[in-house]
């Protein structure tokens, strides 16, 4: 069986639940993804921005406290934050509402993931 997402460091159940909305399911599906896309995904789910989640994320797949996280290299992380926060917010709304379609579908058992 695979890996929950809450096995991957700073990840608990809620983003667990939150990443299964964007249609990750497992800890490999995301490590494949990286946090960026991840990250990506879950804003064009549905998910708000919440950047401290961001950082967690990025720390958690590197093996790191979500608190390890500071100066230049938070600065860093706050620019490629904004930049999805802004890919988001211009991604069509077509292809949002198919994201959050697919993410309900999947939820409920509906939808087959695409091949890898």
């Amino acid at each position: 069986m695979p890996d929950p997402v809450s096995t991957i460091p700073n990840l608990g159940p809620a983003s667990e639940a939150a990443f299964a909305r964007a249609g990750i399911h497992t800890a490999d599906e995301l490590r494949a993804l990286g946090a960026d896309a991840a990250y990506l995904r879950l804003l064009q789910s549905g998910s708000r921005p919440h950047f401290i989640g961001y950082y967690v994320l990025v720390m958690g797949l590197q093996g790191r406290p979500w608190n390890d996280c500071q100066g230049a290299e938070k600065a860093a992380l706050r620019k490629s934050f904004d930049a999805l926060k802004a890919q988001a917010a211009t991604t069509p709304t077509k292809e949002k509402d198919r994201a959050r379609l697919d993410a309900i579908l999947d939820e409920i058992g509906l939808l087959t993931p695409a091949p890898r």
